[in-house]
């Protein structure tokens, strides 16, 4: 009788050993996020305040890795790699979604990983360098299909989302303008300002300082409902382009064949991190607000973003170099 009991409970626990992982409990060790930029970069901060904040709430130290290069790919081929038990997740924005429609990349999005969740949502502010004859988006738009190919834009790079913002207005208003691509936003900036460049999309909390010292004038914001940070500035639908919405964003995905519990429980922490009072004073400094979705909510943002970026770079005619 002993002899059996002990067999039973030696049975019983080897089939508790065989048990997947994501059987165990979520999470049972550190949690990794990668990130596809330097350190020091709005990204990098935001996905360092989420990981302290999941952290405290997960009850696992959650490490954030750092990995550049090759516009987010050497972090998702790291990512695809990794064991799909919801121990290793990333961090990506709009960038990583358009890259692979302008180069060369293995990768989709939606069909090689797990959406997460969507952390942010940053929108973007149209200005022009004051000694350009136009203090509305209508007489920016007038003087540019009176000038065409006469006026500059810059943006961070082709197929970045600036650059793509920017021909989408272009699309929406019938207007062709020159693109001058930077390597960085540091010397875009500089000759925004110095007037060597005549219009920009740039980020709200970039482009604030000068906007308030009268060195560059804001004439829209480009998300849906007008930006905080810049209250009397209007939309482009309320001045006079309609169809043209675009907030850049960051949010986490998995790997693929992530268990649906850990991809839900983290969506769920991050949906209450971004919901609360110091997260959100952590966002208003990046010019960002805290969004916070479903995975299936992420999902169809994602597929959105792809077909908008496809139609332009189709219509437009964008080549990437």
């Amino acid at each position: 009788m002993i002899a059996c009991t002990c067999t039973k409970v030696l049975v019983l626990l080897f089939a508790l050993s065989a048990l997947p992982a994501h059987a165990q409990k979520y999470p049972s060790r550190p949690l990794r996020v990668l990130v596809p930029l330097a350190p020091g970069g709005g990204m990098d901060a935001v996905t360092r305040a989420l990981a302290q904040s999941l952290t405290d709430s997960l009850g696992q130290s959650v490490v954030v890795d750092n990995r550049p290069g090759a516009g987010s790919q050497v972090a998702l081929e790291i990512l695809a790699d990794a064991a799909p038990d919801g121990h290793t997740l990333m961090m990506l924005s709009a960038t990583t979604v358009i890259y692979p429609l302008l180069y060369s990349s293995r990768f989709d999005i939606v069909r090689d990983f797990a959406p997460v969740s969507q952390v942010t949502a940053q929108g973007y502010a149209l200005v022009v360098h004051p000694s350009l004859p136009a203090t509305s988006v209508l007489e920016l738009v007038k003087h540019a299909r009176a000038n065409p190919g006469k006026l500059n834009y810059s943006s961070s790079g082709i197929g970045s989302p600036i650059h793509m913002t920017t021909e989408l207005f272009q699309i929406a208003t019938g207007t062709q303008m020159v693109h001058i691509p930077y390597k960085g936003l540091g010397a875009a900036y500089t000759d925004l300002v110095g007037g060597r460049i005549d219009l920009s999309f740039a980020t709200i909390i970039s482009s604030q300082v000068h906007i308030r010292s009268g060195r560059l004038r804001a004439l829209a914001v480009t998300p849906g409902k007008r930006a905080p940070a810049l209250p009397d500035t209007p939309t482009l639908a309320e001045a006079g382009v309609p169809g043209v919405i675009v907030v850049n964003w960051y949010g986490l995905i998995a790997p693929k064949g992530t268990p649906k519990a850990a991809i839900d429980r983290v969506a769920a922490e991050t949906i209450k991190a971004v919901r609360t009072p110091e997260f959100a004073k952590r966002l208003v400094a990046d010019g960002s607000e805290g969004v916070g979705t479903s995975p299936s909510g992420f999902t169809a943002h994602i597929r959105a973003e792809s077909d908008q970026w496809r139609r332009v770079i189709k219509q437009a005619g964008i080549r990437g170099q």
